[in-house]
């Protein structure tokens, strides 16, 4: 267990931040960017969380949520040790796989799209589909770090990001009356055609 008993340490004053090596990076060097994105995600998660929990027939998708947040924060711990800094908590494949079938039994209950999905209907979906892009952008940090020169991110971990977009745009549908309150893309819409 973490215990923080002082939350400042003036060590990264000047612009610096240890890794969970030990090793010290420039705060808007690629690894710290991608687990930074990662928090960012994570924390877009526990507000739609909080949301959800008002709602007690969403119980089970805000306890999703919750083991959610905890495999980010195993994500954060992963990316935070360089793959050859020894042993680290890493993402698992089982990890994955959960997701997936999580992402599939939601997925059962929807009717198939015939349009793109716009962010919206509810309030709790539109702080899903938040969530959802900011998601993307962890992934897509997470991406731009594994091409990095010297650096590398392990496949569970680039696959359990991607497939929690999925599942965030899934919940979203979920809670938008399982499909039926879902804002649909019209195509040209606004250009008066």
């Amino acid at each position: 267990m973490v215990t923080l008993s002082k939350i400042y340490t003036r060590s990264g004053d000047a612009g610096s931040t240890g890794l969970g090596s030990g090793e010290r990076r420039r705060k808007d060097d690629a690894r710290i960017e991608a687990y930074g994105a990662v928090d960012e995600a994570n924390s877009a998660i526990g507000l739609a969380r909080a949301l959800l929990l008002k709602e007690p027939r969403h119980a089970a998708l805000a306890s999703s949520l919750a083991a959610i947040q905890n495999d980010l924060f195993d994500l954060g711990a992963d990316l935070c040790v360089p793959q050859t800094g020894g042993s680290a908590l890493r993402i698992t494949e089982p990890q994955v796989a959960r997701l997936e079938r999580e992402i599939d039994a939601l997925n059962a209950h929807l009717q198939p799209l015939k349009s793109f999905v716009l962010p919206g209907g509810s309030e709790v979906a539109a702080a899903l589909h938040i969530a959802r892009a900011v998601v993307r952008r962890a992934e897509r940090r997470m991406v731009t770090l594994s091409t990095a020169k010297g650096e590398t991110v392990g496949a569970p971990a680039l696959k359990y990001i991607n497939r929690l977009s999925d599942f965030l745009f899934v919940a979203a549908r979920h809670v938008n009356r399982s499909g039926e309150g879902d804002v649909l893309w019209m195509p040209g819409a606004g250009t008066g055609v």
